[in-house]
């Protein structure tokens, strides 16, 4: 056991129950939220070490073995999520000190920020299905209040929308537990690898997995994403950037995890449906991509691109297309966190969410016009930038297992981003128009440029580096493609 697992979960619930007490004092509650933050990621760091050198890492919570006790499973995929997330939540702090407001931050926005941080990092490293819905639910419930902080009609009608669905959805996981409880006995990820295994996986069990499908698709946007470009849409820019990158790469971790653990058995059955819903979802969401003209939905209809892009590398379910599923769900946390941020620095310059309302901010903000056009380049997956070595494995898995429609949809797809985030840069940076009102130039506080900045170099060097974050994907990709490591690292007491 390692008791050092608990740590990356633990420092953001304490974080959060002291803010509470800090309400009012703004700038304390920065520097302790930043600092967690930091903190969290050294601990994590030890962690992924500790995992490269000696294998998963396991935390059995009171002594009780599984499948009896609570558990918590460091493997190399798990760690490498937990530490973007904190990456992706520091570059989202130092955005909100100086852009969020001092009323929405006097209003528990740092206490609700680390507690969804506490459900990203514990659904991420649980190791059992009743406590992956326990951590759902601490995340959803901090995205309720930082949806609805602020206030405005057009906030409110929006968070009860996402709180339906989710409601929803929670209870059909709860009911979907209860089924698969009833057959095999157990909620415990390794050990219902091997029930399922021993039950042979058909008939209920083919139903069961089909309802986890649902579940998790409406958490991350996989096809059933018709809450998510307006949910995203109204809370301020720094909150979307870390729902952008965070909530949604929740779900899609749920979903590989089981269907590379527990229902790999049928993959002609469940991964075929998948591989559909992957390709609806490119399709839609390139679709949405170019219909609207309003930044908010341009970059959210990115978001559900990229959803299903990294649903296409599980469906194809080969070495290779797993190993870039992972390398591109680090890259597209990262990549999307800057997006929101870029967005939201663009809309305040201009003054307006509007596309046809913009033109020539290149001339007055050209640093945030040239990281735009920087980022729009890696989120396309030009090298030698970090979305090229996932796309560039995922196009090569798809090829290798004859997924030509898949692949070809998945290779489309990117050039739909590449139109519509390069629609973004000429409309707001490069057309003139001389109709459009002289506004005062914004200025921001240099947290902000620290932040998105920070994230380009990162954006960058992920994909310079590619060949040193490969060792640390290639490894996590290896758990993934042989279940029974996972399972003989946990089982094994």
């Amino acid at each position: 056991m390692n008791n050092l697992i608990v740590l990356p979960l633990l420092i953001p619930l304490l974080t959060a129950v002291i803010l509470i007490f800090l309400s009012k004092r703004v700038k304390v509650q920065r520097w302790i939220s930043l600092i967690s933050v930091f903190l969290n990621g050294v601990s994590v760091v030890l962690i992924m070490d500790q995992v490269q050198e000696k294998g998963i890492q396991t935390l059995y919570m009171g002594g009780w073995l599984p499948p009896y006790g609570i558990v918590f499973v460091a493997d190399m995929f798990a760690v490498l999520l937990v530490l973007t997330t904190l990456i992706v939540a520091a570059g989202c702090l130092l955005y909100a000190f100086r852009t969020i407001g001092e009323q929405r931050e006097k209003y528990y926005f740092y206490p609700f920020f680390q507690f969804l941080l506490a459900g990203v990092i514990g659904s991420f490293l649980t190791g059992d299905l009743f406590n992956l819905f326990v951590c759902f639910e601490v995340m959803l419930i901090s995205s309720y209040a930082l949806i609805v902080l602020g206030g405005t009609k057009r906030q409110l009608r929006e968070t009860l929308k996402y709180i339906l669905i989710n409601i929803i959805s929670s209870a059909l996981f709860v009911a979907a537990m209860a089924y698969l409880y009833g057959v095999v006995g157990t909620l415990n990820m390794a050990h219902l690898s091997v029930r399922v295994a021993e039950a042979g996986q058909g008939g209920l069990l083919s139903v069961i997995a089909i309802m986890f499908l649902i579940v998790f698709s409406l958490k991350a946007g996989l096809f059933l994403f018709f809450w998510l470009p307006g949910s995203y849409s109204v809370p301020p820019a720094a909150v979307t950037a870390l729902f952008g990158a965070l909530l949604t790469k929740v779900g899609l971790y749920a979903i590989i995890r089981t269907f590379t653990l527990i229902f790999y058995h049928d993959q002609d059955f469940t991964h075929n449906i998948i591989a559909w819903m992957a390709m609806a979802t490119m399709i839609l969401g390139g679709l949405g991509a170019v219909a609207y003209k309003d930044i908010h939905r341009i970059l959210n209809y990115n978001v559900v691109i990229s959803v299903g892009f990294i649903a296409f590398g599980l469906a194809v379910a080969t070495k290779d297309s797993l190993d870039g599923a992972v390398l591109y769900l680090i890259h597209d946390m990262i990549a999307k966190a800057l997006m929101f941020i870029l967005g939201g620095m663009i809309i305040s310059a201009a003054g307006t969410n509007k596309l046809n309302e913009m033109g020539g901010l290149i001339k007055r903000y050209p640093l945030l016009g040239w990281m735009f056009f920087i980022l729009a380049l890696a989120l396309v997956g030009i090298p030698p930038l970090s979305g090229f070595p996932g796309k560039v494995l995922m196009v090569r898995g798809g090829l290798s297992e004859g997924e030509f429609l898949l692949t070809a949809v998945a290779v489309a797809s990117s050039l739909i981003v590449l139109y519509s985030l390069m629609r973004v840069f000429i409309g707001a940076f490069w057309r003139e128009d001389h109709m459009l009102p002289v506004r005062e130039k914004k200025k921001w506080h240099s947290s902000a440029y620290v932040s998105a900045i920070s994230l380009l170099v990162l954006v960058i060097g992920l994909g310079v580096g590619s060949e040193w974050i490969y060792s640390f994907a290639g490894q996590a990709a290896e758990v993934l493609t042989n279940p029974s490591i996972y399972i003989e690292a946990v089982l094994k007491e």
